[in-house]
């Protein structure tokens, strides 16, 4: 898809850095890929937008611009609604101080839904949602130990909760998250994160059913598990969304390639240790996070992966070390490579481990396609809570 409102093209050499640049190309196929592979099976797609945070982008990836749709704080539904996308599930556990902020978002015409895993927030939800208008409801479900949730088979809890809704607001249905997917070591370990998480959110809605609640929503979801699993039995929809962009701890477990990844950051290199065998340049930790996540994998990728400006990895040259705004590249340690003569002035593109993480650091993407070494347009993203 082409943005309507294209630019003069802008050479990637002569923008200010570190900026986030986005490879249209790549983040089409991306999505290309997902969906149809989710078409074909039948089930639903939510996609999370927590990721791109814009409205250029959601627009390329959710099945109507309506929605629906996944967010993880409040600001981005609010967001994503004045820009018209009304079917919005808050896939965060709610704090009940923001239970007003969702009542008028409802009232505004926003259908969203919210999560709960305990008693005391369906107490909450209970006692302040308005019976004319009641707010639905999922039941996380813990299926992998990973962070919350209530247990699969803990029929006695799962029903409380939705007694307790009972009737001033609506239980839709159930929602979990195979958060430990992240630490698959093989594809055949992907496959079984996907069954272990289809088969607790069946489980759980399977009970509720049979204590008389209709549990509509059977939500299931995570990037790792939405392009592995073998069956989606019971699912109602799928939820995932750095898989938009990917990212080089995606690339570690196997979920996607390196030359998958749709996003990196453009740096400058500003001085050199040759000593060391360092590269210095502005893009630090503010620019690229300080997530290290691909280090506990069979390849640590420092903080990013260099490239040159048309997006072609390095041979082995990666950003090693980060302070808040110096990125030290170098030689992959054990690697033969030799390090480049990269003059002061230069530019380069450091793929990202975390996408989430680093396009966080930013308030814009700069949209080129693959082996384009200029962008076409440029993409607002927010922030915030």
């Amino acid at each position: 898809m082409t943005d309507p409102a294209e630019t003069t093209p802008v050479a990637l050499s002569t923008l200010q850095t570190p900026c986030l640049i986005l490879d249209e190309t790549r983040m089409n196929r991306n999505i290309a890929r997902l969906t149809e592979r989710l078409a074909t099976a039948g089930v639903g797609f939510r996609p999370h937008l927590k990721t791109p945070k814009s409205i250029d982008v959601a627009r390329r990836v959710m099945p109507r611009p309506t929605g629906p749709a996944t967010v993880s704080t409040l600001r981005e539904a609010e967001q994503f609604f004045d820009h018209g996308v009304r079917d919005i599930t808050y896939a965060v556990g709610i704090a009940p101080d923001k239970l007003a902020r969702v009542q008028k978002l409802r009232a505004d015409g926003a259908n969203i839904t919210i999560v709960i895993d305990n008693i005391d927030q369906a107490r909450a939800i209970a006692a302040l949602s308005d019976p004319t208008n009641p707010i639905p409801v999922l039941i996380e479900i813990d299926c992998d130990g990973h962070r919350s949730g209530v247990k699969p088979d803990d029929a006695a809890l799962l029903c409380a909760i939705a007694d307790i809704l009972v009737p001033n607001s609506h239980l839709a249905g159930v929602l979990t998250h195979a958060g430990e997917s992240y630490s698959a070591k093989s594809i055949a370990d992907l496959e079984a994160a996907a069954e272990q998480e289809r088969v607790a959110a069946v489980l759980a809605a399977t009970i509720l059913r049979g204590a008389g609640h209709a549990c509509e929503v059977v939500s299931v979801g995570s990037s790792p598990t939405a392009h592995f699993a073998k069956s989606y039995d019971g699912v109602t929809e799928v939820r995932a969304g750095v898989f938009v962009f990917f990212d080089l701890f995606q690339a570690g477990i196997n979920v996607c390639r390196i030359d998958d990844i749709a996003l990196s950051v453009l740096t400058t290199v500003i001085g050199h240790q040759r000593e060391k065998g360092w590269i210095i340049v502005d893009a630090g930790w503010m620019a690229m996070s300080r997530d290290r996540g691909t280090a506990g994998q069979a390849v640590d990728q420092g903080y990013g992966i260099a490239c040159t400006l048309d997006g072609t990895p390095m041979d082995d040259l990666i950003m090693v070390g980060a302070n808040q705004e110096h990125g030290i590249l170098a030689i992959r340690p054990g690697a033969d490579a030799r390090l480049p003569d990269l003059a002061v002035g230069s530019k380069l593109r450091i793929l990202p481990n975390h996408a989430c993480a680093t396009a966080a650091q930013h308030g814009a993407y700069h949209v080129c396609r693959s082996g384009e070494d200029f962008t076409h347009t440029t993409w607002s993203r927010f922030a915030g809570w």
